[in-house]
């Protein structure tokens, strides 16, 4: 019977290409001239530390673009609250990997509510979709794909 899984996944290797082609775009720009921004990558955080709260908004418009350029959705990114000490503003970026339970939940309701001849089965931070018929699991990507739920979705071991 015909499967694929749905995953949510983000490639390191182009995170850190964006982190550094963010970081010499920085200091280029003139408006962060004299100014204290910095953009370091650990495992998949991303810590954005600038003078103040306008001036990471920029740096994280900067990081948005250099992602897209490089085929990471923004809909990855996770903004954690911005921490101040002293002079300078700071903020951890988290990039998500795998579909959250919630999500997974929405998308199995989601499935069953458009009555897709479909079965789906969460496993673990992916969801198995099998079918009797190729049609049916195109017509799933494309309702997965429609569904906005903050997270970008891939589709993967897809088998005949």
């Amino acid at each position: 019977m015909p499967c694929f899984d749905i995953i949510s996944e983000v490639d390191t290797v182009e995170i850190k290409n964006a982190v550094d082609n963010s970081i010499r775009e920085i200091s280029t720009r003139f408006d962060f001239r004299g100014v204290e921004a910095n953009v370091e990558l650990n495992k998949e955080i991303v810590k954005i530390t600038s003078e103040s709260e306008f001036q990471l908004d920029q740096i994280v418009a900067i990081l948005r673009g250099n992602l897209a350029r490089r085929g990471v959705d923004a809909n990855a990114l996770e903004r954690k609250s911005i921490n101040f000490s002293g002079k300078t503003a700071s903020q951890n970026i988290e990039f998500k990997q795998g579909v959250e339970t919630t999500n997974a939940k929405k998308l199995v309701k989601a499935i069953k509510d458009a009555k897709l001849k479909v079965q789906v089965a969460i496993q673990g931070e992916k969801l198995r979709v099998t079918a009797k018929k190729r049609d049916d699991l195109q017509a799933t990507m494309a309702l997965v794909r429609a569904q906005d739920l903050g997270q970008p979705f891939q589709f993967d071991n897809f088998r005949d």
